[in-house]
């Protein structure tokens, strides 16, 4: 079994910061790509940032110069760093990791349960 667990969120200012995690435990054998996803009330999710061969980026043009990802690949874990944290932010954060585990040896994609940021102006 794999478990993505994320933490993190809360309620912030605006030009407030936050730090999210996303650890992965269980049977984990490889760990291929670890993902930030967002998805804000009436809209679709979003990719945010990830990690994928030791290169990590951000994809959300709306992230920019203000959110920082990083990955710890001796602790099976993700962090993003967010910074200048505008309302627009507001969402529930998702961690998503492609993991190859110990049982089956076949890749598959992992969520976790969510982490709530709420932005207040």
């Amino acid at each position: 079994q794999v478990q993505l667990v994320e933490s993190g969120g809360g309620l912030v200012q605006a030009g407030g910061s936050l730090r999210l995690s996303c650890a992965a435990s269980g049977s984990i054998d490889s760990i291929r790509s670890m993902g930030w996803h967002r998805q804000a009330p009436g809209k679709q999710r979003e990719l945010v940032a990830a990690c994928t061969a030791g290169v990590c980026t951000n994809y959300a043009d709306s992230v920019k110069g203000r959110f920082t990802n990083s990955r710890d690949n001796a602790k099976n874990t993700m962090y993003l760093q967010m910074n200048s944290l505008k309302p627009e932010d507001t969402a529930v954060y998702y961690c998503n990791a492609v993991i190859r585990g110990t049982e089956q040896m076949k890749w598959s994609s992992y969520w976790g349960q969510g982490t709530q940021v709420t932005v207040s102006s």
